[in-house]
């Protein structure tokens, strides 16, 4: 799996992904029937946003498997803290097992999910960000929130209620932050 910043043209291939993973209801706050104009609205942001796509070689050829939003946190004096969403396809979700690890033909290696999180993180260290914040971790989630803390992430507040799962009711979200490496000069 590769990341890459996503141009203008990638939209047609994060779409499907975006769509897929909001129609769920489970992990993001968009209404599930979002239509695909306020999805781009909502998602392709201008600059200094970023837009992330990982892609996966398959036997069709290359697809994109999970995009990512990534927004300084706060303007000015906040910017070096980035706030960062991550939508992965749930084809490519490995539900079972540890949050960081799937059962590929070659026996367990990491998750697509882990991995695009990984070079996500990666990427906005690279990019000068200092930490990450995730604003909207789903509280019933345990994988999810089991991945994010494994790679570091730490709980530092909870919005009561703030979600209504599709069939949990209503549930907390999680806040969750990291400090980023900084880049060796």
């Amino acid at each position: 799996m590769r990341t890459r910043l996503a141009s203008r043209d990638d939209w047609d291939a994060i779409w499907p992904v975006w769509h897929a993973v909001v129609a769920e209801g489970e992990t993001c706050a968009w209404q599930p029937d979002t239509d695909e104009g306020t999805a781009r609205a909502v998602w392709m942001l201008p600059p200094p946003a970023e837009v992330l796509v990982a892609e996966e070689d398959g036997p069709n050829g290359t697809s994109v498997v999970a995009t990512a939003l990534l927004v300084p946190s706060l303007p000015g004096l906040g910017d070096h803290v980035v706030q960062a969403t991550l939508l992965v396809d749930p084809k490519w979700v490995d539900h079972g097992g540890p949050p960081y690890l799937t059962r590929g033909r070659t026996g367990l290696r990491e998750s697509p999910s882990r991995l695009a999180a990984e070079q996500m993180i990666e990427y906005a260290a690279d990019r000068g960000y200092r930490a990450m914040q995730l604003n909207a971790v789903i509280s019933v989630n345990p994988k999810l929130v089991a991945m994010w803390r494994s790679l570091a992430f730490r709980l530092v507040g909870t919005l009561p209620a703030a979600f209504r799962h599709p069939w949990h009711g209503d549930v907390d979200l999680y806040v969750m932050y990291r400090f980023l490496p900084t880049l060796e000069l």
